[in-house]
């Protein structure tokens, strides 16, 4: 044997991975296998070509890169003494990124082909290769959990702030204006005190406070609906001889143009402007103050909801778990997507949908890629429907969208992992893998029918013990 062999034999020898496999199967390896020499930046495997064969890293290091929402993202790194490519037994054809070199890295690749003898010929080392494919199987789940569960987060994080935007300038907005309105309102009560009204006219006066802060019991006026009632006041105010600077706070109540005609009969002016100008900013405040606590109310559920989407403050344990609330939770934190696609999305649940045991923050996690992916998949101004019912001893959770459906020359490969019809950097092809991982795990089964204009995804899953 050339003495080059044996120096290679004796590197092998000292490989971490292959330290303690006899020197007859190194042999073998040396015979059937040859050094590949790779410089920084240069690829040992691209993820759309099938892997060539088995990667000894004799040294330097080589790292997985897997598109991500922002680019190319580095996934997993091997260094000298590891080992990469295709493993024994294992099913992997292509891998799930560019694998490139990070430094000048040598590395001993067997072809693919030789691998079967191998396993034939070299028992130990086969073993051990063994082992290295559940270890590096373990890895590669945590790891596209952990990552997937990070680009969730992500989104969650951008649709949370979009959605907390709006009260949150409401209540600033809200907050600035009352100050001004309640120096308008102590104006007006100093105006209103310093007239000599009489009983009758006091009673006039309050029938017009009582229209002014009644609540509406019709949908909220549109802006045109607005402008116009808006204007029609300031119009009946001029031809009344009065001032139209509060016609914007009249217009804001449900006083009625009745209200305001008794009003005129009863008081006369200037008594009647400091009437309207107290009843107009004394309703303002009230109008001020409730939309404040609207939108910290909506603040308030906002928060629930996403604590309750993620279960933060609770154990991974399984438990019986809510569906009707997780649903919910997750339909509220997926709401700015919503709007932004026009996408209506409707959440119908059969009356009283008995609890399932899982892990609440893992179906959660379900609920969030199925749904997310049914936004993605429907048309802008769409449909998405949520269902959920019962059915023998399960219960079922559905989710359809309008969109075009998914493709027959696709179909067997969509819950694949990194497998994604989305766009470089708009999609990991994650999210379905690891759907049905979680599914599994929580005892359930998913399934889905598509065609154009109506693709469902059925989740089903045990129902818990009463």
């Amino acid at each position: 044997m050339p003495v080059i062999a044996h120096d290679l034999i004796d590197r092998l020898a000292q490989h971490r991975t292959l330290s303690g496999a006899p020197r007859t199967e190194l042999e073998w390896l040396a015979a059937h296998g040859s050094i590949r020499n790779l410089n920084a930046g240069e690829a040992l495997s691209r993820k759309d070509r099938p892997v060539e064969g088995l990667f000894l890293i004799l040294s330097g290091r080589l790292a997985v890169f897997v598109d991500r929402a922002d680019g190319p993202s580095k996934f997993v790194e091997w260094h000298e003494g590891d080992v990469t490519g295709v493993l024994p037994y294992s099913r992997m054809v292509n891998p799930p990124g560019d694998v490139s070199a990070l430094e000048p890295v040598e590395v001993f690749a067997i072809p693919r082909e030789h691998l079967r003898s191998m396993t034939r010929e070299c028992h130990e080392i086969t073993t051990i290769l063994v082992h290295k494919m559940l270890d590096r199987a373990r890895l590669f789940t945590s790891s596209e959990l952990q990552n997937e569960k990070m680009i969730s987060l992500g989104k969650l994080s951008a649709g949370l702030a979009h959605e907390l935007n709006n009260p949150a300038s409401a209540i600033e907005r809200c907050a600035a204006m009352l100050e001004n309105r309640l120096k308008d309102s102590e104006e007006a009560t100093r105006d209103l005190a310093a007239e000599t009204l009489s009983d009758e006219q006091i009673a006039t006066v309050e029938a017009v406070r009582r229209a002014c802060t009644a609540k509406r019991i019709h949908e909220a006026r549109s802006t045109l609906e607005q402008c116009d009632r808006e204007e029609a006041i300031e119009g009946w105010l001029a031809r009344h001889g009065l001032d139209t600077a509060n016609a914007q706070m009249l217009a804001d109540t449900e006083v009625t143009f009745e209200v305001l005609e008794v009003l005129a009969a009863g008081v006369e002016r200037p008594a009647l402007n400091a009437v309207l100008r107290w009843a107009a900013a004394g309703c303002a405040v009230r109008n001020l103050t409730s939309k404040i606590q609207e939108s910290a109310t909506r603040v308030l559920n906002l928060v629930n909801a996403v604590k309750g989407f993620t279960h933060m403050d609770q154990a991974n344990v399984a438990e019986p778990v809510d569906l009707g609330t997780c649903l919910a939770n997750t339909v509220a934190v997926l709401q700015s997507k919503a709007r932004e696609k026009l996408v209506d999305v409707t959440l119908e649940l059969e009356a009283e949908v008995p609890k399932v045991r899982g892990f609440a923050a893992e179906l959660n996690q379900v609920w969030g890629n199925l749904i997310d992916n049914a936004l993605d998949a429907a048309d802008n101004g769409g449909r998405v429907q949520v269902l959920a019912n019962r059915e023998d001893q399960s219960v079922v959770v559905r989710i359809l969208d309008d969109g075009a459906g998914i493709p027959h020359e696709i179909r067997d490969r969509i819950f694949d992992p990194f497998f994604t019809t989305k766009p470089m950097g708009q999609g990991t092809g994650l999210g379905l893998d690891i759907a049905r991982r979680l599914v599994r795990h929580n005892e359930g089964a998913i399934a889905f029918e598509s065609q154009p204009g109506r693709t469902e995804f059925r989740v089903t899953l045990p129902m818990a013990e009463t």
